[in-house]
């Protein structure tokens, strides 16, 4: 498997017109472990996870992927760059008319060119990775949505990265299948050696897979810490924030 990499963001800014969404924003994730970022809608965590897979640009500041700078990159040096990184979104964002098999070769296909029986041999092992063996066949409406989940782990798996971002990985799951993505994520940094970035408006869940948790708040990350550590804040708006998001 890929060596572990960290990402290293210091005083990154961004504005949109009149609206200064990142504001020196600085954030250490250590190589191998799973940083969870946890703040207000609207705060900036989606223009965050934009940046990393270079999707947006920033006004000024240093993404370091690995120790190397992303925010200069261009072409195909930036497209190399990014893909260490993969995406679980919020959806699964599988496609319905594909099977599950088809979708997690899907980037495989268009983007390695790999010999179809390659590709087939990769999708077999990530779907049994992620505990899907032989549902290559099933279609995404006959899954759960803990399998269309897991389902979309094992095509991020597909590329084998360095770094997945998991965008509310739980959102929508009951607390049965939330508990079950849980340990698949801490399964694949455990098994793998993965980065992992997490953004999420879970407690439960963000402190059973977090080795850090980052709380944003207008546009910088104002505490990190163990789980233990952002429980027993004593920062008023992460107190605040954590009494308001509590079942």
């Amino acid at each position: 498997m890929n060596t572990s990499i960290g990402i290293e963001i210091r005083n990154l800014h961004k504005s949109f017109r009149d609206n200064h969404v990142l504001r020196g924003l600085d954030l250490d994730v250590p190589p191998g472990k799973t940083v969870v970022i946890m703040g207000p809608s609207g705060c900036g965590k989606s223009v965050l996870l934009k940046h990393l897979v270079g999707l947006l640009k920033p006004d000024s500041g240093q993404i370091l992927v690995g120790g190397q700078d992303t925010v200069p990159l261009e072409g195909e040096a930036l497209e190399a760059a990014t893909r260490k990184f993969a995406m679980v979104f919020q959806s699964a964002a599988l496609l319905n008319s594909l099977t599950v098999g088809e979708n997690v070769g899907l980037a495989l296909k268009e983007q390695r060119r790999l010999p179809k029986s390659e590709i087939e041999a990769l999708v077999t092992e990530k779907l049994e990775l992620v505990g899907l063996g032989g549902k290559q066949k099933l279609m995404p409406a006959e899954l759960s949505g803990g399998m269309k989940k897991r389902v979309a782990v094992a095509r991020a798996l597909a590329l084998s990265p360095q770094i997945i971002l998991y965008d509310e990985p739980t959102t929508g799951l009951d607390p049965f299948m939330s508990d079950n993505v849980d340990e698949l994520i801490r399964e694949m940094k455990e098994r793998l050696g993965i980065t992992s970035i997490v953004v999420t408006h879970d407690l439960v869940s963000s402190f059973h897979v977090a080795d850090h948790v980052a709380m944003f708040s207008e546009g910088k990350i104002v505490e990190v810490g163990t789980p233990a550590e952002i429980q027993n804040s004593s920062l008023p708006y992460v107190k605040r924030f954590l009494s308001s998001h509590r079942l």
